[in-house]
């Protein structure tokens, strides 16, 4: 029987399905890895590597990779790498590649572990090359599950070293750090809603924040509606620590030395700036209470504040003028502080000569605005303040600076530009109107009265304040019509022993002024005086001498001539001389003892005249100094000419003379 031949056609039909059969049996997904590598790093702009790769078929496809591995740019060493997972676990839903938006029903990733690191140049190795998606739809996740995450941050511009560990619980994430940011230890703990409820906007994701930089501590809790977008924030924000400028480094935000704070309010993201709104607390004795924003710029921050202190003490802002913050006794302040104000009480120097930071002056421009009701100290005869600052490229600029004294005030400008050779440029213009003398004296335990006007200029250079004031050139002019001062003063100047005593046992003797006008002019840093003259209703007092404000030196003299002839008047100068700190008020003995007689009139006075400036200082309509300038004049070209012996002359109160 012969046997039946199977048709050719038929074994060249069957040999595709053969040779499928046996690829069948013998394919590995591996094979495709090197294609999965080469679209990975294309995507990624880093180079991808995979140890293993399998696809599970059936009603859901699961992809699993195995030793994924994503490697640093050039510039960074191999290991450790950009991140590393020891397997990555996706569900596909088969339909889904049929066309529309891929749904990946699971994620699940094994041990993650990053590497983020930012080397002293400026490179780091996170920033990825070409991530972008066409402009395609996202894949639409249903679980993502992260077991045992790590991640090494090693970011030197910021001097930051920690590890974090992180991973989901159930649908939220939590992370908690621990190691050094901005040199000092730091420890977080993170906790937040499912991360595939980050892009509904119909449900505020929940976010809370336990963050401890050295000793300064943050707390943030709340929602944010659209947590990719930076929107919709409900949160709340707390701050507290020794020093404000320890936020530098946490916020990107420049900040002065300060003594201890705690501020809490409400942080935000709305046209395009974070907004710490709603802000209340307290930086060293001072209240506060305002808006902080920070707006993105191309070059640096802008940097927007809007601050109000019921009751501010000054000490608080020695800061921003290279002092040390806050008094000896602030509450809350370290022992590293309280030294720091130790140091600067024993030093010999009163003006801040710490150097002004023109980096940190270039690294945000700000418009900030600061509103004192009322100064929380009663050595300080201030009563209100009002500051408007800017910094545009490190060049600032104070604009009105304007502080209440009783019903008048001190007012002005101040600007501080960088010079091209280093250092700061320095033109201010301030005046004096209707100052209130008896709140000027009252620190002092004086009383006084009247009205106080004048006006200054001054130009400096140099890297603190010191040296700015210590280089100065300027001139200042001040002039009081009327009022009265304690008598303490005016005959502590002339020695009158009696009255003197008097006043200091508290007996409520006065003395009228009818003028007092004084002309100084700064050269080099040396405040020199033209014309110093008070007139009373009993002794004319006339001052000389200079002010150094390099050395912190004084060199001043004051010589009180009575109208009459008082018993215990010295008719002798008063020296005021040395360091601002520590200076020495005496009789000048030389002077005394060439001295044998009384001396009296303002022809004894041999004033410098011809300087004296028109009186228009804000001071009321008065002219009573220009009868006293006028006696003075005559008496003191009389002297001149021999004319001193015989009876003493004084001026009466209408600016006439009488013998």
């Amino acid at each position: 029987m012969a046997r039946s031949r199977v048709p050719r056609w038929v074994l060249w039909a069957a040999a595709p399905v053969l040779v499928l059969a046996v690829l069948l049996l013998v394919f590995r997904w591996d094979w495709l890895i090197p294609l999965a590598e080469r679209r990975a790093s294309a995507a990624l702009g880093r180079p991808v590597s995979i140890q293993h790769l399998h696809v599970a078929l059936g009603r859901r496809l699961v992809v699993r990779v195995a030793g994924l591995r994503v490697g640093n740019p050039v510039g960074f060493a191999a290991d450790p790498p950009l991140a590393q997972v020891t397997l990555v676990e996706v569900e596909v839903a088969p339909g889904s590649l049929l066309g529309g938006r891929l749904v990946l029903p699971r994620v699940t990733l094994e041990r993650p572990a990053l590497a983020l690191l930012a080397g002293a140049d400026g490179q780091r190795n996170y920033l990825l090359g070409n991530t972008g998606g066409g402009g395609s739809e996202p894949p639409a996740i249903g679980r993502l599950q992260i077991n045992d995450g790590t991640a090494q941050v090693a970011l030197a511009p910021l001097r930051a070293d920690f590890q974090v560990r992180f991973g989901t619980e159930g649908d939220s994430i939590a992370a908690t750090a621990e190691g050094h940011y901005a040199g000092q230890p730091i420890s977080a703990h993170v906790t937040g809603g499912a991360l595939l409820s980050l892009r509904d906007a119909a449900s505020p994701w929940p976010v809370t924040l336990d963050l401890a930089n050295g000793p300064t501590r943050l707390k943030l809790a709340g929602t944010v509606a659209q947590p990719l977008h930076l929107a919709g924030a409900d949160l709340k924000l707390e701050l507290a620590g020794p020093d404000l400028k320890q936020l530098t480094p946490l916020s990107g935000v420049p900040f002065a030395s300060t003594p201890p704070f705690r501020l809490a309010g409400q942080l935000d993201y709305a046209e395009g700036r974070v907004r710490f709104s709603g802000m209340r607390g307290q930086v060293g004795r001072s209240d506060i209470e305002g808006e902080i924003s920070v707006a993105p710029g191309a070059e640096r921050p802008l940097v927007t504040a809007t601050l109000t202190s019921h009751r501010l003490d000054l000490a608080d802002l020695g800061g921003f003028i290279g002092s040390q913050p806050g008094r000896r006794d602030t509450p809350g302040q370290t022992p590293a502080q309280r030294e720091a104000l130790a140091r600067a009480e024993a030093s010999p120097s009163l003006l801040p000569n710490t150097p002004l930071s023109l980096p940190r002056l270039r690294a945000a421009d700000v418009r900030a605005t600061l509103r004192a009701e009322h100064f929380d100290d009663q050595r300080v005869p201030l009563d209100a303040l009002t500051l408007d600052v800017s910094v545009q490229d490190g060049a600032v600029r104070l604009d009105p600076v304007r502080v209440g004294v009783g019903r008048g005030f001190i007012g002005g400008s101040l600007a501080l530009t960088p010079r091209a050779e280093g250092g700061l440029a320095a033109h201010g213009n301030f005046e004096l109107r209707r100052v209130d003398v008896a709140r000027l004296l009252a620190p002092m335990g004086v009383r006084g009265g009247g009205t106080l006007g004048g006006v200054a200029n001054i130009d400096g250079t140099g890297n603190s304040l010191a040296q700015l004031l210590g280089s100065g050139n300027g001139a200042l002019t001040v002039a009081m019509v009327g009022g009265n001062l304690s008598a303490l003063v005016v005959d502590l100047s002339g020695l009158q022993f009696g009255r003197a005593l008097l006043s200091a046992l508290g007996v409520p003797t006065r003395t009228s002024i009818g003028c007092m006008v004084g002309d100084f002019v700064l050269r080099h840093g040396v405040l020199e005086t033209r014309t110093f003259l008070v007139d009373t209703d009993s002794s004319v007092i006339n001052g000389s001498g200079t002010v150094d404000l390099a050395r912190e030196g004084l060199d001043l003299r004051l010589r009180t001539a009575s109208k009459g002839v008082t018993i215990g008047s010295l008719p002798t100068s008063i020296g005021i001389t040395g360091p601002f700190k520590n200076p020495s008020i005496a009789p000048d003995a030389g002077e005394l003892l060439a001295r044998g007689g009384l001396a009296a009139g303002l022809g004894l006075l041999a004033l410098p005249l011809a300087v004296l400036p028109t009186i228009q200082l804000g001071v009321g309509e008065q002219h009573q100094c220009e009868g006293v300038i006028a006696a003075a004049r005559r008496d003191s070209t009389e002297t001149a000419r021999g004319a001193g012996a015989g009876t003493p002359r004084t001026r009466t109160e209408g600016g006439g003379r009488r013998r």
